[in-house]
């Protein structure tokens, strides 16, 4: 069944005249990025060439799709819009609040009642305003996307940093905060700079053990976790149309970890095939009508140099297998050099567990291709080393995998099959002996690997690789094994070498599912009632943030001086901490505990600058609001790299800090800030971080004149007396300063102003 046809075959038919449009404006061939953003803005047919990484643009977004923790915050802030029905086809996916610990059915009704209170808000909330909900269990958001709602050429956003997935279906797919869905959801346009591009040419084969996820890792690896800010990451060549639609989407799955905006793929035959097996057929008519227009003019793939901004050609004949890791998703070791690189670092070479699924590598093909590596042990006597656990992607997957036997395989090595959901990849792990903080490692086929995420261990090594090498990284347990050149004992003695993986890209009996977990909102939703008990420790209606009094903030305090890398994990920490998403108070208790003090080197103890004391960040916070005393942060290069984790600007925007000053951003936090009504600034020279002090007081002096393109400037007062003034660059707009005025974007909304 094609969800939205009718929306996706009006796409098509204003795709081409507004195409040809841009590119006689613009007066050259064009990249499928751009086809795509041209056909989606706001105004409707171009009349403008926009200026890559400096003009802001208002884009038209065709859906949205949120997942269960940013969601509540998202719908929260929507009953404030006073709309009847969302604006565009807009779905809620139950897939973060399930915990993984002993297995599906159990951990399935542990979250169900534990979270009841979430989920029936959630489904009363998406009845009343047209929504579709996804059921806790029905899978992972990014996964169902894939399989349900992508489509060539289309544009969506999302709650979540990796809605980017759908770019493998042709889809310029972005991560935004509930704020800009809540926009789109509300009928009015969508802004975003426009974006720089990056090509990558994939030239060859993947053979072997060498699988998708290699090429982004290997990506990952030559442009770091900032690489790709503001950019849109477009791949192409021979390597590309050779390779899986849902491969495609693995490799732009973790383009946000290269804090790219997105990436896509152009239309072509994997992409028809997977169409095609999820039940769209009428998607692939559509598109083949237009399907010169889903992919790039073909001047631009022949001299891609010219077209991109900056270019990467990988050799996927030539391509090792990756092992990234620990600690950041952008440290890639091919498997020729594990062993020399984990002695050389002291890395734990014994592997305590493997783990497969995630939004980034949960599909039919990733659970076969990693099947076939079990069977071989199975067949041969080898005895795992390590525990491992699987994630299906959807219920769809888990049914047919199920049927197919790939499912039994796994449970003949001791597999924990745990719920169609996120699990142990967003931190819902509940890992027995944890708590105990030894050095460890794991592998897993996730996308991010920061310290503490998957099991609240800081001592936890996590390496990210491809679902075929956990498995074979799982049954020998160690790190340093080498499939294609090492051997492993059998029951029996005998020396064993693995077998290239083998999986079928998609089942050769068709997908199949009884119930997938879809519930569709009521056609009609003005009598569905959304109760929110006002005592309730999980939700809580928002209140309006305070608007700004056209003054210079003076006499803020700092707050924090966050030294290296601050994501939105350490800003706002999820595993246990989800279960508040709908609070905004109760999480706000979670505020950047786990940000490094850049004066004594610690997480959560930050001084109280009105008793002299140390205290948690949130407490001291919450004692300078109580006092009605502002105060900043101060942060480093990235900043707020990771998830689209709008709470990570609305904590701080609830517990009064007004200023967020840093070395750079990454873009999602940035936006969130700027939504929110914060003032998102940098350093006009990154030495002048250097320049904070602890005790340090600070006063705006020309915010009254607030302007685009303007400084501000800012007055360090230290505590001897001394004073450094301090430039700080902003990239705000004529519109977002008018959302920091507001009190926040919503407000304006709120007051139809917007």
């Amino acid at each position: 069944m094609a969800f939205d046809i009718e929306m996706i075959k009006k796409v098509y038919e204003n795709m081409p005249a507004r195409v040809d449009k841009a590119r006689e404006i613009v007066g050259r061939p064009l990249t499928l990025s751009e086809k795509i953003l041209y056909a989606h803005l706001w105004d409707g047919n171009p009349s403008t060439a926009y200026v890559r990484g400096k003009d802001y643009v208002d884009f038209a977004p065709d859906r949205v799709a949120c997942q269960d923790a940013t969601a509540q915050m998202a719908l929260l802030q929507f009953m404030h819009a006073g709309k009847n029905k969302v604006a565009v086809p807009t779905t809620v996916h139950c897939d973060h609040l399930i915990q993984a610990k002993v297995g599906a059915k159990t951990d399935l009704a542990t979250a169900n009642s534990q979270s009841r209170e979430v989920f029936d808000f959630l489904s009363s909330v998406s009845n009343k305003y047209g929504i579709g909900f996804w059921k806790p269990g029905s899978g992972i958001i990014h996964q169902i996307v894939l399989e349900n709602y992508a489509f060539p050429g289309g544009m969506m956003i999302g709650t979540d940093s990796h809605t980017v997935n759908a770019g493998g279906l042709g889809m310029v797919a972005i991560g935004v905060g509930g704020a800009d869905a809540v926009d789109v959801m509300a009928g009015m346009s969508w802004e975003l700079k426009f974006p720089k591009l990056i090509g990558v040419k994939l030239t060859g084969k993947l053979n072997g053990w060498t699988a998708p996820k290699d090429v982004i890792l290997k990506v990952a690896d030559i442009l770091t976790v900032k690489g790709g800010t503001g950019a849109i990451v477009e791949y192409f060549g021979e390597g590309a149309e050779a390779m899986s639609c849902t491969g495609k989407g693995t490799i732009c799955n973790m383009g946000a970890e290269i804090g790219a905006t997105t990436s896509t793929f152009g239309y072509d035959d994997s992409m028809r095939r997977y169409l095609s097996a999820t039940g769209r057929q009428e998607v692939v008519d559509a598109a083949d009508k237009v399907a010169s227009y889903l992919t790039a003019d073909a001047e631009v793939y022949v001299n891609p140099e010219k077209y991109f901004d900056q270019l990467i050609e990988i050799n996927l004949s030539e391509l090792e297998p990756h092992i990234n890791g620990p600690f950041t998703p952008d440290r890639g070791t091919p498997v020729s050099k594990m062993k020399t690189e984990a002695e050389a670092n002291g890395w734990p070479l014994k592997v305590e567990w493997g783990l497969i699924g995630s939004c980034t590598n949960s599909s039919y093909e990733d659970m076969s291709r990693a099947a076939s590596i079990v069977e071989q042990a199975v067949e041969h006597g080898i005895t795992p080393k390590a525990e491992f656990g699987i994630n299906p992607g959807s219920e769809q997957i888990r049914y047919t995998i199920e049927r197919d036997g790939i499912i039994e395989t796994f449970e003949k090595m001791g597999t924990k099959v745990f719920t169609n959901a996120c699990g142990p990849c967003i931190g819902q792990w509940d890992r027995e002996g944890a708590d105990k903080q030894e050095k460890n490692t794991i592998v897993h086929s996730f996308n991010r690997n920061f310290s503490k995420r998957a099991d609240g261990n800081p001592n936890t090594h996590a390496f990210v690789t491809s679902p075929e090498m956990v498995a074979a990284l799982a049954i020998s347990g160690r790190l340093d094994f080498n499939p294609i050149t090492d051997t492993l004992l059998n029951d029996k003695g005998e020396a064993v070498k693995l077998n290239p993986p083998v999986g079928d890209e998609l089942p050769t009996k068709g997908f199949d599912v009884e119930d997938p977990g879809f519930q569709a909102p009521a056609e009609d939703g003005s009598g569905v009632q959304v109760v929110v008990s006002p005592t309730s420790e999980r939700l809580q209606l928002l209140d309006p943030f305070t608007p700004w009094d056209g003054k210079n903030i003076t006499g803020a305090k700092l707050l924090i001086k966050a030294f290296g890398k601050c994501t939105t994990d350490h800003i706002s920490m999820a595993g246990p901490w989800l279960r508040f998403r709908g609070h905004l108070d109760n999480i706000s208790n979670n505020m950047l505990i786990g940000a490094e003090n850049a004066f004594n080197g610690k997480a959560n103890l930050v001084k109280n600058q009105l008793t002299g004391s140390y205290d948690a960040v949130p407490a001291v916070q919450r004692a300078y609001k109580a006092a009605g005393i502002a105060s900043i942060v101060v942060g480093d290069h990235n900043y707020g790299e990771g998830s689209s984790r709008e709470h990570a600007a609305m904590e701080p925007r609830h517990l009064g800090v007004k200023a967020v000053l840093v070395k750079s951003f990454a873009r999602i936090h940035e936006t969130n800030l700027k939504k929110q009504g914060m003032l998102g600034l940098t350093f006009a020279n990154e030495a002048d971080y250097d320049k904070v002090q602890e005790d340090d007081t600070i006063n705006f002096l020309d915010l009254t004149d607030f302007a685009p393109g303007k400084p501000l400037t800012l007055e360090f007062v230290h505590a001897d007396g001394s004073k450094d003034i301090i430039m700080a660059n902003h990239t705000y707009n004529e519109g977002q300063i008018e959302w920091f005025k507001a009190g926040s974007a919503l407000n304006l909304i709120a007051a139809g102003k917007a």
